[in-house]
């Protein structure tokens, strides 16, 4: 059987453990013998090569530097990795390996005009757009899909130009922001790494946004190309 080894873990607003469970059930009947680890010192385990994919849900928290360079060894030696939002593009911010190894790092979520805001987590929640790269139309993760709108976090990341960009996602400029005009971002994209493979969904805040159909047939379609 191939393996499947998913980490989660870190901030529990991200709810790791529900929004890890909503996809266990695909890696199984997909043939995948499934390991679930809740730290990412897993990475620097000596079994790490025999590792198909991971799909890694751990928000902000730490990696220890072996971890890191564990996880980087395994990808290069051809393990696949997946993850969504903050599980996988705001994972060990003290790490610029790991960032260095996703090619993408969470900088913000821009919030609605200061009187709607209530002081709560929704202040961030946004109706907005993702679009797919037409010349990518043909990649396996995305074929056959279309554009899509959603209401939850924006994600405005930074990212580099090895990241194969699949769709993308425009942060308004409104009045109340300070930045002067429309910026594009990545929204889904895939790296090579070496003889591994990267996949990340940046949508993915909640369990409603997981289960949304094209959200979650991204995810789904990431960690069978991901994967070894």
């Amino acid at each position: 059987m191939r393996q499947a080894l998913v980490v989660r873990g870190g901030w529990e607003g991200h709810a790791p453990v529900q929004a890890t469970d909503l996809f266990i059930p695909f890696l199984e009947a997909a043939g995948y013998a499934v390991r679930i680890e809740s730290t990412p010192e897993v990475y620097a385990d000596e079994r790490m090569p025999e590792v198909d994919l991971i799909v890694q849900c751990y928000t902000m928290g730490t990696a220890s530097r072996e971890a890191v360079a564990g996880l980087r060894a395994a990808i290069a030696a051809g393990t696949g990795m997946m993850g969504w939002h903050g599980g996988i593009a705001d994972s060990f911010r003290a790490s610029s390996d790991y960032l260095h190894l996703i090619g993408g790092q969470f900088a913000t979520h821009p919030s609605k005009a200061p009187e709607d805001l209530h002081g709560d987590e929704t202040d961030n929640f946004l109706p907005y757009r993702v679009d797919l790269v037409p010349e990518r139309s043909d990649h396996p993760v995305v074929a056959g899909l279309e554009s899509f709108e959603l209401t939850t976090e924006q994600y405005w990341v930074l990212t580099d130009g090895l990241c194969d960009v699949l769709a993308t996602t425009t942060h308004p400029a409104p009045a109340w922001h300070p930045w002067h005009r429309e910026v594009t971002c990545p929204s889904v994209w895939t790296r090579q790494w070496g003889e591994g493979r990267i996949c990340v969904v940046t949508p993915g805040h909640s369990i409603d946004v997981l289960e949304h159909p094209t959200v979650r047939t991204l995810i789904e379609r990431g960690m069978t190309w991901a994967s070894r």
